[in-house]
């Protein structure tokens, strides 16, 4: 049953095959753990879900799409889940406009005001113009794939197209890019 895809794994289920359900569970489990701990950041809660998502997925396994991954429409049940179970807990919030109570009478809630810090707007502006000058120095083959993909964010087969030359290129090129550009930076900033 280890060498069955997910698709062949769900017709059995649907047909009544325990074993079926139960490789489906074991296969997935460790993701499904994963995608619930990393949005409620507790194990125990986590592990509750893992379950409550294999319940409602087999539940609804009639329902599955077979032009789609499986995994793909169990992680989106198990996220789901797992943002449900959040916004049905009772989050604790505080009030900025009010005084908080303590023992010695209260208090008021003072933030500092992050909005506008020049230095660290000069810092960002300094680190782009730096960036930019290290891309524009950058040999005419390695700053093209750069600019293409990281300011006009189109995907390695969109450049290769482009360019007209193989996917493979693209990314050599854009991996040997990123080496002199952090070369660049690195050396800019000593």
């Amino acid at each position: 049953m280890a060498d069955l895809s997910d698709e062949v794994l769900i017709k059995n289920a649907l047909q009544g095959d325990q074993q079926a359900y139960k490789k489906l569970l074991e296969r997935h489990r460790k993701a499904i753990f994963h995608i619930a701990y990393k949005i409620v950041r507790n194990s125990e809660e986590a592990a509750d879900l893992v379950q409550e998502t294999f319940m409602k997925a087999f539940g609804s396994l009639k329902t599955y799409r077979f032009e789609y991954r499986f995994s793909t429409w169990l992680y989106r049940i198990a996220a789901n889940n797992a943002i449900d179970f959040l916004r049905k807990r009772k989050i604790e919030a505080l009030s900025l406009d009010r005084p908080v109570e303590t023992r010695d009478g209260s208090v008021e809630l003072q933030l500092p005001d992050w909005t506008h810090n020049p230095e660290f707007d000069f810092t960002r502006k300094q680190r782009r113009i730096s960036i930019e000058e290290a891309i524009s120095q950058l040999p005419d083959k390695y700053r093209e794939v750069i600019i293409y993909r990281h300011n006009e964010d189109k995907s390695y087969d969109e450049i290769a197209r482009i360019l007209d030359i193989p996917v493979g290129t693209v990314k050599a090129r854009i991996f040997r890019a990123r080496e002199l550009l952090k070369k660049k930076l690195k050396n800019a900033l000593l």
